[in-house]
């Protein structure tokens, strides 16, 4: 017996890999932002506002 992909699969199994790459992908996102927020308030508690922000 040949077993078929239906349309409605093919659709459903895009949508669930969809969602789980924009999940991944904000919350490294998120992650990312918190720690460049991070120095620069680490910095701003300094009092070294004026230089650059690191980019690591």
């Amino acid at each position: 017996m040949e077993k078929k992909l239906t349309l409605l699969q093919a659709v459903f199994t895009a949508g669930v890999f969809s969602a789980v790459s924009f999940w991944y992908g904000f919350m490294f996102g998120r992650e990312s932002a918190r720690k460049e927020l991070g120095g620069l308030i680490e910095d701003l508690r300094r009092g070294t506002a004026g230089s650059e922000p690191k980019h690591e």
